[in-house]
């Protein structure tokens, strides 16, 4: 079962920051989660909510600002938002990485970043996956390269996850723990697919994990299992 560090080590670390990825690394991942919004000036920068309020001291949309306006801020009052590529370049060859598309027009420059890296810097398609709960961005993956891993996220039905993803081709699903349960785990697993289960953070839930024989665990403390 893969050890899948949510946001890095967002519960060591401040949540998408190279601070945290290189936590998470130090604990022994087998993946980093990441998610990723374009900002102003076309960049692809690594944080998780649509604004900047909640986890910098800044305040706004981030497709308002630009790189150079996003570098000037702090993450907790210490940490810098990373580009995609700072992120790629930290965890070059220590372990595989999943992009969350969480914001609108990533899937394109996520393509290319990911062909660069495969073409240029020793990565294999196999080390990525690109998940999303925007459909669209997921499609525009699909028709650009067929070769990069899809995984469909889901927080309301997995057998709707399920349809989506025979759609996209796509053979993993990432389910939020709250859904999961032995019967739609089991008839996800008959079908094929595999299952990295998020955000599992209390040993009662990762003990019920691994009981059901998911393929992977996203946990904000990846050191618990």
């Amino acid at each position: 079962m893969k050890k899948i560090g949510h946001r890095g080590a967002k519960g060591h670390v401040a949540e998408n920051t190279l601070e945290s990825i290189q936590k998470a690394l130090d604990l022994g991942v087998d993946m980093v989660e990441i998610d990723v919004h374009r900002c102003k000036s076309g960049e692809l920068v690594v944080i998780h909510d649509f604004t900047l309020d909640r986890t910098t001291n800044g305040s706004g949309e981030i497709t308002k600002f630009s790189l150079q306006e996003l570098k000037k801020l702090k993450v907790e009052n210490q940490f810098e938002i990373p580009l995609l590529t700072e992120v790629l370049d930290a965890i070059s060859g220590k372990c595989q990485l999943n992009i969350e598309l969480k914001g609108l027009n990533t899937a394109q420059e996520t393509c290319r970043i990911v062909e660069g890296y495969v073409q240029n810097r020793n990565w294999d398609y196999s080390d990525f996956i690109v998940s999303s709960f925007q459909k669209n961005e997921l499609f525009q993956v699909l028709d650009r390269n067929k070769n990069i891993p899809l995984a469909v996220l889901s927080k309301a039905s997995l057998a709707e996850a399920m349809i989506l993803a025979k759609q996209l081709r796509a053979k993993i699903l990432h389910p939020a723990l709250g859904i999961v349960t032995k019967e739609n785990i089991a008839e996800a697993k008959t079908a094929g697919f595999q299952i990295n289960v998020w955000t599992v953070n209390d040993s009662e839930a990762i003990a019920r994990m691994k009981a059901l024989d998911v393929d992977g665990i996203i946990s904000d403390f990846p050191d618990r299992f």
